[in-house]
């Protein structure tokens, strides 16, 4: 007799054909189960279990898709068909938290399988292959889960000792904060510190504590939930010559995991150098060395943001060692150590610190929160790393109110985002981005002082048998925190986006909500409608299409059809705007190439103007020299002129004296003669 198991202790793929029986896939007709297992729930979580189940017993849909007039079939149809090539694994693990979620106390209702059904592909009923006997029948059953209750009020799900998982599987419930049970000396209470995950081990490294900055290397085995220390060393020339706990205390740095080893990049320190230095940690050798860098390395700062992408960190922002603010990004190319200034285009955001920061699609990086010297960010800024471009786009969903020294961590296309203040108190709300479609939704919110409010906290992720989970560690809010807290998000609203991106009908389209602001499966059906759809009721019995009224097939296809005539409009007057931006361009062409040719003959014109003035010039040095000649001739005139005017004086005066004689001659000087014969 095969003992009883909880569901966390069932390895796949057991734990998947438990609770496909559970849910109506499974066990033989005269099951005791009700008839339409999955008819309990709602209709879009009785498609996407319907879908999921046909992938994981049959593969990828291959069935012809149905007539269009059994919108049902085509609804069951297209839950399977937007699967698309997801492997069987994948579609069983998350069947199991779609039903978990649903009903979290399944298992302790589900009898043992021993064989794995089968389904009828047209009826939808499920078969088994003869079974062994249940063990249910003797009085053994499943034990049920155990709620515990924590001193600041979360829960903790754990399972009896002989059934519990270790270290975080233990976690049974979805979105929801737990704070497990750990073992080992826990390390000294901080922020502002480092953390990262290799090999399901996060390394705690520096922070602050009491104003004081610290140094040491804490290891939580996330598989044993284990605290350990690890006593490290930086490497300063030989092996032999390393001193030991030599590397500098910091705080408010970046921890990021590169290959085997974690690279730290950048912080605040008691005696902080001008430029910025990245580090790298061995855990096999438990040696800290220090990476020479190339290119021009950014000044030192802490509070940053760094992001890996590829093979490159791309750092944002931050505090100096004089509390200036930066706004300033850079690229470092961990294949080559060189960075990069990048003078990215566009309006980048406000100088910050303490912001949180993550990567989508290995092309925009999303810069979210942070604060100034006066006031916490709530913006949204996003860089396309492309074309090196800045935007602010439109946020949807609840609003992301303001906080700083809050942590981020990316799982598939979700961005969560945990703790941090909004300079009046710690923030409470653990939010989640839909990174595709900038949808914001709350995860959980925590009550009371908890270090889950807190600012400088980390989150790391890890998986753990198929399954993600969030891990945070310390953080701020009056008092110093060395807590660990578990959440293990649910990926409902995941699945259902793509389901939506593949190929949907019309009837599908409006029984599935179209985004995860709510994170909750309820139906969204077109207000135009009365009534909704009945629920779908899967019969164990003969084949039986399933029954919708006439009245409400007919209404949700006017529904349609406005919705249809909706789109129409807009897209008409969408082509409108399209063919008026297109006249505008090419009016805006023809005047650009109308001034191009005026600016060319203006500059034509400019040239002759300036040859003429050349010319001009030339002649006017010309005559200049003219001038300076006419000027000397005229003085040399001047001095024959004086010299002419002198020689007459004096030939006139001659010519008198020697006119002159008798009397005359003798008065003026001239003795008579006196001699005689």
């Amino acid at each position: 007799m095969a003992a009883a198991r909880a569901s966390s202790g069932l390895a796949y793929p057991e734990r998947f054909y438990a609770a496909a029986s559970y849910a109506g896939f499974g066990g033989s007709p005269d099951s005791s189960a009700p008839a339409g297992g999955v008819s309990r729930f709602q209709n879009d979580v009785a498609l996407l279990l319907y879908g999921l189940y046909r992938q994981a017993t049959v593969g990828t849909c291959t069935v012809p898709k149905p007539r269009a007039w059994n919108p049902v079939e085509q609804s069951k149809w297209t839950s399977w068909h937007g699967l698309g090539n997801m492997a069987s694994t994948e579609a069983m693990r998350l069947f199991v938290k779609i039903l978990e979620e649903e009903d979290p106390a399944w298992y302790s209702k589900a009898p043992e399988l021993t064989a794995e059904p089968i389904i009828n592909v047209e009826t939808l009923k499920t078969e088994s292959e003869p079974a062994a006997a249940s063990a249910s029948g003797n009085g053994d059953s499943l034990p049920k889960t155990k709620t515990v209750s924590t001193e600041n009020g979360l829960l903790l799900e754990a399972q009896d000792k002989d059934v519990i998982t270790e270290g975080i599987g233990s976690v049974g419930i979805y979105d929801q904060w737990v704070a497990p049970s750990v073992s080992g000396q826990r390390p000294k209470p901080r922020y502002a510190h480092g953390a990262a995950v290799l090999q399901e081990k996060m390394y705690i490294f520096g922070g602050n504590h009491n104003g004081r900055y610290l140094n040491d290397i804490q290891v939580l085995d996330l598989k044993k939930l284990t605290w350990s220390r690890i006593e490290a060393r930086e490497l300063s020339g030989s092996l032999d010559s390393s001193a030991i706990a030599s590397v500098s205390p910091c705080a408010g740095h970046s921890l990021v995991p590169w290959g085997n080893k974690i690279l730290s990049v950048a912080g605040h320190t008691k005696d902080p150098s001008e430029m910025i230095s990245v580090k790298e940690f061995d855990p096999q050798t438990c040696l800290w060395s220090n990476l020479k860098t190339y290119g021009k390395s950014p000044i030192s700062r802490g509070g940053q943001s760094v992001t890996l992408v590829g093979n490159t960190l791309v750092m944002f922002g931050g505090e100096d060692a004089k509390r200036s603010l930066l706004n300033d990004l850079h690229i470092l190319d961990l294949e080559t150590m060189t960075w990069d200034d990048i003078d990215a285009i566009g309006i980048p955001p406000p100088p910050r610190s303490d912001h949180a920061a993550a990567c989508h699609a290995d092309r925009y990086l999303l810069i979210f929160g942070g604060g100034s010297h006066a006031t916490c960010f709530n913006d949204l800024h996003i860089l396309d790393l492309q074309t090196m471009e800045w935007s602010k786009p439109k946020q949807q969903g609840v609003n992301s109110g303001p906080r700083a020294g809050h942590a981020g961590i990316t799982v598939g296309e979700n961005w969560f985002i945990a703790g941090g203040g909004n300079n009046k108190n710690g923030v409470s709300e653990t939010l989640v981005l839909n990174m595709a479609t900038l949808v914001w939704s709350v995860v959980t919110t925590v009550q009371g002082r908890v270090p889950l409010a807190s600012e400088g906290l980390s989150l790391v992720t890890s998986t753990h048998k198929g399954e993600d989970f969030l891990v945070s560690f310390g953080g701020y809010n009056g008092r110093y925190s060395n807590e660990v807290y578990v959440l293990k998000p649910s990926h409902i609203s995941d699945l259902q986006s793509r389901i939506i991106d593949g190929p949907v009908s019309d009837t599908i389209a409006a029984m599935l909500p179209t985004t995860d602001a709510s994170r909750d499966m309820e139906i969204e059906i077109d207000p135009a409608q009365d009534k909704k759809i009945k629920e779908i009721v899967m019969e164990n019995g003969d084949s039986e299409p399933l029954n919708i009224r006439n009245e409400v097939t007919i209404r949700l296809v006017e529904a349609l059809k406005a919705e249809k005539g909706e789109l129409e409009g807009t897209l008409n007057k969408e082509q409108l705007q399209t063919l008026q931006l297109k006249q505008e361009f090419n009016e805006a062409e023809s005047r650009n190439i109308e001034l191009t040719k005026e600016l060319q003959s203006v500059r034509g014109q400019l040239a002759a103007e300036q040859s003429r003035c050349f010319k001009h010039e030339v002649d006017i040095a010309e005559l200049r020299q003219k001038l300076q000649a006419m000027e000397t001739l005229e003085k040399e005139v001047e001095l024959l002129r004086r010299q002419k005017a002198t020689s007459e004086q004096a030939a006139l005066s001659a010519h008198q004296r020697q006119s002159s004689g008798g009397v005359w001659g003798w008065l003026a000087g001239s003795a008579p003669d006196q001699s005689g014969p």
